[in-house]
């Protein structure tokens, strides 16, 4: 491995939430559950194949789910409520990596934009001298991860757009539609 350039991510050193006028959510906890993106499936087992397996549909994912825990309840979160408007949030992390070979730390830029629609809030709890654990849930319909200044996901379910790693997966597609 003599000679190569290979840094090791180690983890989220920190990070920040933003609402869509750059203003940063104040009470947001320590961690943000990012959802999963599954791919939409059917299964396939036809004459002449030995079984079955489950083809996933490009593009179409599942629902997708971000969920935002909050230190207490307070304005900020209603904010986010309202069923008619669109939310767009960004999540700007420093990511901290070390040197396979020369040991040496260095970090990169991390920026995640969401939009989409609030499901459900869940108020937390009350206690005494206690945070009270809140939660906004919202279904993405957006989203767009750059790494290091470059993009490396978008994909935007209402306007037909999936690209991974700088390729249009569903450019075919769409000029076949």
């Amino acid at each position: 491995m003599a000679g190569t350039n290979v840094v090791v991510p180690e983890l989220v050193n920190n990070f920040n939430v933003y609402d869509d006028k750059a203003k940063r959510l104040i009470g947001v906890s320590g961690e943000i559950d990012l959802g999963e993106l599954k791919q939409m499936t059917d299964t396939v087992g036809l004459a002449g194949m030995l079984g079955e397996y489950d083809a996933p549909a490009t593009g179409h994912f599942s629902s997708i789910k971000l969920k935002i825990p909050f230190a207490i309840v307070f304005g900020k979160i209603f904010e986010l409520l309202d069923p008619t408007e669109a939310i767009q949030l960004t999540l700007r992390g420093s990511m901290q990596t070390i040197g396979q070979e020369s040991f040496k730390v260095d970090s990169y830029g991390v920026k995640i934009v969401v939009r989409g629609r609030m499901t459900s809030t869940g108020l937390g709890k009350w206690a005494r001298a206690k945070k009270g654990d809140p939660e906004v849930e919202l279904e993405i319909l957006y989203i767009k991860i750059t790494i290091d200044g470059e993009d490396v996901l978008e994909l935007d379910k209402l306007n037909f757009k999936y690209v991974v790693d700088g390729k249009d997966a569903l450019a075919k597609i769409r000029s076949q539609i």
